[in-house]
């Protein structure tokens, strides 16, 4: 699929602290970055560089203490909360180490779940397109056997693949990844790797995630060292 190349994310001069106690703690210190439409973007660096506090500020589950966000045109600063929460549901799909899925729902149901509650009335997919949705994804990632099992009835691998085929079936503009692949074995890990692939080609989904794993870095088109909150070095192929 083509993509305009065009920032859909802009990152000015963005600033993080933390107060812990009587210290405050510097988690980011000026970064300024532009993440374009349809880029396949890898976030390295080691423990404390502020990997987590970025993708958290770039999510809109974080506010920066200084310096602007722009998102897909949009200023986030002046926006409140219902705003910010609109904003995040409509246009970004998450993976978290943690999953977040539902343990009293199945995994289809959970798959489910963002296009039953991110859909405006105006643009509401019938039961067999959301249906199709959800199937077509779980299939990708291995689990159409699994379909009816709920949570705690699956492998930590398992739960992890459920959570990325319910980050990607609501066709989100950026998915951001914390460690995508790190509860996966390697078969797996190269098939969701795969998957995240073809979904960015394809539909031109943005992907940002973090990874410890070089050979993730090199699949990477666009690649962010940090280090100490600062953006260390930057790479695009």
């Amino acid at each position: 699929m083509e993509t305009d190349r065009k920032p859909i994310v802009t990152l000015e001069n963005i600033s993080k602290s933390y107060a812990m106690g009587e210290v405050t703690v510097e988690a980011l210190k000026g970064i300024s970055i532009e993440l374009a439409g349809g880029d396949f973007i890898s976030v390295a660096g080691p423990s404390g560089s502020g990997k987590t506090t970025m993708m958290n500020i770039i999510g809109l589950i974080d506010r920066p203490s200084g310096g602007s966000l722009n998102m897909d045109g949009q200023k986030t600063d002046s926006l409140n909360r219902r705003e910010l929460t609109r904003l995040r549901r409509e246009f970004i799909g998450f993976v978290f180490q943690s999953f977040n899925l539902l343990p009293v729902l199945t995994v289809f149901e959970n798959v489910e779940l963002p296009l039953l509650i991110g859909e405006s009335s105006s643009k509401k997919s019938s039961k067999k397109e959301r249906k199709d949705r959800v199937e077509y994804f779980l299939e990708e990632v291995g689990l159409g056997d699994r379909r009816n099992h709920k949570p705690p009835e699956l492998s930590g691998g398992q739960q992890q693949r459920a959570a990325i085929a319910r980050a990607m079936v609501t066709k989100p503009r950026l998915i951001i990844a914390d460690e995508p692949t790190a509860n996966l074995d390697s078969v797996n890990g190269e098939r969701i790797l795969e998957l995240m692939k073809k979904v960015n080609r394809e539909e031109g989904t943005t992907f940002l995630f973090s990874t410890h794993n070089p050979e993730i870095w090199n699949m990477a088109d666009h690649v962010l060292f940090l280090r100490d909150g600062e953006l260390e070095s930057e790479q695009k192929k």
